[in-house]
């Protein structure tokens, strides 16, 4: 049960950001530590990318794993209040999520995406951020 009022639950969750956030932050130290440069949450691209390596036509998705509905993670669970609501609002990220993507795509993206789990091994994230940023290389970075 929710220990807060309706009015304390709404300010917290108000005063939750969608920008720069911590697992965001984690991913973007390391793209810079291997020696990547990019641009953040460019608006003229669909969704305002969290980031975007725009020589490579790269953009990387870092979805936290509650608010995303991260498939099978322990913190994609539905809160055991006001669970219509979660469930729905969480559904609608998914599907902003999944056209997102399919935009992206059209627009001649490559995109992955990093969930907030999987940043408790740091060092696959980073092969796995290389293995994309390498892939069907065309130009110099």
């Amino acid at each position: 049960m929710d220990t807060l009022t309706p009015e304390a639950r709404s300010r917290n969750m108000s005063r939750i950001g969608g920008k720069n956030t911590a697992p965001e932050r984690i991913v973007r130290s390391m793209l810079h530590n291997m020696g990547y440069r990019f641009r953040l949450h460019v608006e003229r691209l669909p969704g305002k990318p969290d980031i975007v390596l725009p020589r490579r036509k790269a953009v990387i998705l870092v979805h936290g794993c509650f608010w995303h509905g991260h498939e099978g993670c322990r913190r994609a669970t539905v809160p055991a209040t006001n669970t219509r609501f979660w469930q729905e609002k969480i559904s609608a990220n998914k599907a902003r999520d999944a056209r997102t993507v399919v935009e992206l795509e059209k627009a001649g993206y490559r995109c992955l995406v990093i969930w907030q789990c999987e940043l408790k091994n740091p060092d696959a994230v980073k092969q796995r951020l290389s293995d994309f940023l390498t892939e069907n290389r065309q130009e110099p970075a």
